[in-house]
């Protein structure tokens, strides 16, 4: 695996300091008002996602105004402060300023970001913070929301949301059966199994600890909302005893 650059290799990154250009200009012009944005639509024509970024920063912006075209401005400020993070610009200060916009506005947040933009402000916890505890929670945050990611990527590489269930075996589950999947792990037993209320009870423990623990939260619960296995699963549910999701 390739190794991650040391600070003193990055210092002296051609590529890392090009993708700062403009770094001045475009922070300079960034709205730190964030009550008044909560209320401020974005307006950019037309909606366009973007994929990968721009080295020139004040291209980049230009193309997430675009992503956030209809949405709140302050959800697009939001992506700002964390691209000028990644960037390694003025790293303290910005995350800072992110502590302080979540710190203050997390519920308007959690209302109004999309699941991409909701694993982007974890992992920049877990890449800035010094508290451990939020660096342990933004961290499996992450694991959780891109293991869904893969296998979901996986269903649609192979065309498998076209297959339906398997009678025989769904039977044979509820009779009991057990069928190993790997290394000692076996089969969910949809309709009844206890796993994941279990689990949810365990993640209800982080409830409101600090900042990463809402949002963490805020996504499993939106895994119950889109079409992923925790909602499949939810669908094929029929012991309330074992009910895990609200």
């Amino acid at each position: 695996m390739k190794r991650k650059k040391t600070k003193f290799e990055k210092f002296f990154s051609f590529s890392r300091h090009r993708r700062r250009f403009n770094a001045n200009y475009s922070s300079g012009n960034l709205d730190l008002d964030f009550t008044n944005q909560e209320k401020l639509i974005v307006n950019a024509g037309k909606k366009i996602y973007t994929h990968g970024s721009s080295d020139d920063l004040k291209k980049h912006f230009e193309e997430l105004r675009h992503e956030f075209d209809g949405e709140s401005e302050l959800c697009l400020t939001h992506a700002k402060i964390i691209v000028l993070i990644r960037r390694d610009y003025k790293v303290a200060k910005y995350f800072q300023i992110f502590r302080e916009l979540w710190t203050n506005h997390s519920e308007f947040l959690l209302k109004n970001l999309n699941s991409r933009w909701l694993i982007s402000a974890v992992d920049t916890f877990a890449d800035n913070s010094a508290d451990l505890s939020e660096i342990q929670i933004s961290i499996m945050a992450n694991v959780f929301l891109n293991t869904i990611k893969l296998y979901e990527s996986e269903r649609f590489l192979v065309n498998s949301e076209n297959n339906i269930d398997d009678k025989f075996k769904q039977k044979k589950l509820d009779e009991g059966k057990r069928f190993e999947l790997f290394d000692g792990l076996s089969v969910f037993k949809f309709g009844t199994d206890d796993t994941l209320r279990n689990m949810r009870w365990r993640i209800d423990k982080l409830h409101n600890k600090n900042l990463p623990a809402k949002i963490f939260a805020e996504i499993f619960k939106r895994a119950h909302y889109f079409d992923t296995v925790f909602l499949r699963a939810k669908k094929r549910h029929k012991r309330s005893k074992t009910e895990w999701w609200d």
